[in-house]
């Protein structure tokens, strides 16, 4: 059971991935390239997961799923939120760090030693496997990025309550649809993250396995809808394009 949830979250990202990239290819929106970078992450994650699930847990699965699913993925996922509200100007600065940093803990992680060895069918946790150095990667990946994604949830939801556009950009604005689409979609995004967050919560009733495997396809099926809502075209804009495309 555990394995075929792995596989159904493992399933579902690489779809969103997918989906999320030919929204980029077509329109080249920095936001949907950060998500498809996030999905892509989310991806190897529940594979990591599936491989461990289907063949037993070692360290070479452990190291793969703690990276790219405790480590990387929400840090993308939030630089997504900073361009989405920041614009391509603060989005940019924000991702040429993320980068270097992404970079910084992929060595870290892939080649930190090891306290003991990983084996077995239940999942090991970071402080049984891990020194400092992954361990903190993975609370400020995971914390700081959280926050960021929240933080963008309640201040655009503020700013639309207040009748101002919730946006820092004065060029960013103008290219934004429905300011009400863009506070669902970080609602849905923040409400995704959160679920995700979840896992610890229903490990003591399901295990962590099995919490992961589900919090993974139901938190990413969430952010997949924010996605969505945050990126469509308000009627306004896409009523003046068609014109437009008429005239």
């Amino acid at each position: 059971m555990n394995a075929a949830l792995a596989a159904a979250a493992t399933l579902l990202a690489a779809a969103f991935t997918l989906s999320t990239a030919d929204r980029w290819l077509r329109r080249r929106r920095d936001h949907d390239r950060a998500w498809t970078v996030s999905l892509a992450l989310f991806t190897a994650g529940s594979a990591a997961l599936w491989w461990a699930e289907a063949d037993g847990w070692s360290l070479a699965n452990f190291r793969l799923f703690y990276l790219f699913g405790a480590v990387l993925n929400v840090p993308w996922l939030a630089l997504g939120t900073v361009f989405l509200l920041g614009g391509p100007v603060v989005g940019r600065r924000v991702q040429g760090w993320l980068v270097a940093l992404s970079g910084l803990a992929t060595g870290v992680v892939l080649f930190a030693p090891t306290r003991r060895p990983v084996g077995g069918t239940v999942m090991p946790t970071g402080k049984d496997v891990f020194g400092v150095a992954p361990r903190v990667l993975a609370a400020v990946g995971s914390g700081v990025a959280a926050l960021v994604i929240i933080a963008g949830a309640v201040w655009s939801a503020w700013r639309v309550w207040r009748g101002a556009v919730p946006t820092l950009g004065a060029g960013h604005q103008r290219r934004l649809g429905s300011h009400r689409r863009l506070v669902m979609g970080n609602a849905l995004i923040a409400v995704g993250t959160l679920v995700l967050s979840a896992s610890g919560s229903l490990a003591g009733r399901l295990g962590k396995d099995r919490a992961f495997s589900i919090t993974l396809a139901a938190g990413i099926a969430v952010l997949f809808a924010g996605f969505l809502v945050a990126s469509a075209p308000g009627r306004r804009l896409a009523a003046a394009g068609s014109d437009q495309l008429a005239a």
